[in-house]
């Protein structure tokens, strides 16, 4: 609105600032009433949107930027005037009875103004897609659910089950305080940590720089929990690596959009929907880490193999060791910068809130940093301002996107549709639950074509979750499976927004990073089936269950991924391929009879492969 002008630098400068010290003061003495704590996060959130991302870039005529910066002002007015009525008539919103007593006229102007400034905010940053959808619900409600426009408003507006509701108070509680944390260590050379031990760890393997973006990346997600993040920061130095040692541009592309994909679903940190998936479940983020783990290493040990294979397949070499740097000086020099996540799962292991863990990790993050020689100089009070800055900046999309994804809960919640659903999926179905899985996987894939994955999990908790638990499946279960659907419709074509990110990189086009990262990705498909049967990979049962569980998916997704990229113990012909892929579901399935079938079956694999000698190398 002001421009690059010293006073629009600093107006919202200052205005994060604040931000930021509010949400400390919350941490240390609590927070306050819901609409005054979930209100205030909003209202900065919003005022932050329209100075920072105004309606006219600049460069446009002096007329056009004038009236640019005249909506923008008329924005922000409004949002302070929707979020003081909640404050000034605070009382009056408390003892009323919701859907019973009449809006006044102030409450349905206020109300429509809130839905449009949360449309427009969440368009600004995150994109249509989001706005687009929440406004269908809208439409849905009012003309086919017949919804009376003020009951509309008083869900949306006046409760804390619309605009104010679960996703937003995990904006408020969890988010920020996360997200600065990982603009902070980012920007405090933690991404130069995980690069270099990354590449002293497997740099020299075979398909070394693919390994190293499928560690990096992994590494990289527990702080950022964005995909599309991810590969801007760790792609624009591992595809070019891969692509000079010989790998594909679209395989190249699809490593990185795969494994950045993946940073979402890694313990400790994860993604943003993983703190919402706390707050529906009603447990602790700890809890969350726990059943998360087992999922993400098999992805994650899925991909490293994948790459590996398909190395070993066409002959890639890794990186002569005199070119990568030694393990010892790296962890000597910048081993210490692990601590700040050290420090985040011990407190939350410790039984603290995991606000509380955010903000002494953050915290932690300043004499870490200072406390080597050799990382000295990437802290100083100008790498703290400017992590706050760009934490808060990027809290923004987070925080308009729950805002918005509440207009759609509410819908879904006033109207019933949610349970309309979940009859459609049953009877689709017929009550069987592989089918029900099935259509539920593509119903979360598509509906989270071209939407952040907080709200492309939220929409699917409201209307898919629902279904899955009364066909039986654990709660736990149910929430994780929607959870990687939502994740993986960033990598599954034709919207897959990772992969845009990573084909730019890379130079390969849609469809062929595409399937290259469907491929890579495939054992991420199958996953949340394998947890649904068998619910021990999210720590469910008695500790040899789980023990025989993790062998046997481990076997199963190595074989998984020979049988795609052709290279077991050497190359594997058709048969053994077809045979691996067999081996690997009969071990993905649980079940002692399954176990064994799988178990012999990669025995005949290894027999034929050491018994009949060939060529170990094809070309591309």
């Amino acid at each position: 609105m002001l421009g690059n002008t010293r006073l629009g630098v600093l107006i919202p400068s200052v205005i994060a600032l604040c931000m930021m010290a509010f949400h400390f003061w919350v941490v240390a003495f609590g927070a306050p009433e819901v609409f005054h704590f979930r209100g205030t996060h909003l209202l900065f959130a919003l005022v932050l949107t329209f100075l920072w991302f105004p309606v006219l870039r600049d460069g446009t005529s002096r007329v056009r930027a004038f009236a640019g910066a005249m909506i923008d002002t008329v924005m922000i007015a409004g949002s302070i005037a929707v979020i003081g009525y909640l404050f000034w008539e605070h009382e009056y919103i408390l003892t009323r009875f919701a859907y019973v007593d009449e809006l006044r006229p102030i409450d349905a102007i206020l109300g429509v103004m809130i839905i449009g400034l949360v449309l427009e905010s969440t368009r600004r940053i995150v994109g249509l897609a989001l706005p687009i959808t929440a406004m269908i619900f809208l439409l849905y409600g009012i003309f086919f659910a017949n919804l009376h426009a003020g009951e509309v408003i008083d869900q949306l507006y006046l409760t804390t089950e619309g605009i104010f509701g679960i996703p937003l108070n995990v904006s408020a509680t969890y988010l920020v305080l996360f997200i600065v944390f990982g603009s902070l260590v980012e920007k405090s050379g933690t991404g130069k940590l995980f690069m270099e031990f990354s590449l002293a760890l497997a740099g020299h393997t075979a398909g070394g720089p693919a390994k190293v973006a499928c560690m990096t990346s992994a590494m990289f997600g527990t702080i950022s929990g964005s995909s599309t993040a991810n590969v801007m920061t760790t792609g624009t130095f591992t595809i070019p690596m891969m692509k000079k040692i010989g790998y594909r541009p679209a395989f190249a592309g699809a490593v990185e959009a795969v494994a950045s994909t993946g940073g979402q679903i890694m313990p400790p940190i994860m993604g943003a929907a993983a703190f919402v998936m706390a707050e529906f479940m009603a447990v602790s983020y700890l809890t969350v880490i726990g059943i998360a783990i087992l999922p993400a290493l098999l992805y994650f040990l899925a991909v490293f193999v994948a790459v590996h294979f398909e190395a070993k397949r066409i002959g890639l070499k890794g990186l002569p060791r005199a070119d990568l740097p030694e393990m010892g000086r790296v962890l000597r020099e910048r081993g210490h910068q692990f601590l700040p996540l050290v420090v985040i799962v011990g407190i939350l292991v410790g039984g603290y809130s995991a606000p509380y863990a955010a903000t002494l990790g953050l915290l932690s993050v300043i004499p870490i940093t200072l406390m080597r020689k050799t990382t000295r100089a990437d802290m100083s009070f100008r790498i703290l301002y400017e992590a706050i800055l760009d934490g808060i900046r990027n809290s923004l999309q987070v925080a308009t996107a729950t805002a918005c994804s509440g207009i759609v809960i509410g819908i879904i919640s006033l109207s019933g549709i949610g349970i309309d659903f979940t009859s459609y999926i049953i009877q689709l179905s017929q009550d069987t639950l592989l089918l029900a899985l099935i259509l539920t996987a593509i119903a979360g894939i598509i509906l989270g074509m071209g939407l952040p994955t907080t709200p492309a999990y939220i929409v699917q908790v409201a209307l898919l979750v629902p279904a899955l638990i009364k066909l039986g499946v654990a709660l736990e279960a149910a929430h994780m499976f929607v959870f990687y659907f939502a994740i993986l419709s960033a990598i599954t074509p034709p919207v897959a927004i990772t992969l845009y990110a990573a084909n730019g990189l890379s130079g390969a086009g849609l469809w062929d990073g595409g399937l290259a990262a469907m491929k890579l990705a495939a054992t991420g498909y199958i996953i949340p089936f394998m947890f649904v049967y068998g619910p021990s990979l999210l720590l469910i049962g008695d500790g040899a269950t789980v023990a025989l569980a993790c062998v046997t998916s481990v076997i199963g997704v190595i074989c998984l991924a020979a049988g795609l990229h052709g290279y077991f113990l050497r190359r594997a012909n058709i048969l053994e391929r077809l045979l691996l892929v067999a081996a690997a579901i009969t071990l993905i399935k649980p079940g002692i009879g399954s176990d064994l079938a799988g178990a012999g079956i990669v025995g005949l694999v290894a027999v034929l492969q050491l018994l009949i000698p060939r060529d170990n190398v094809v070309p591309q």
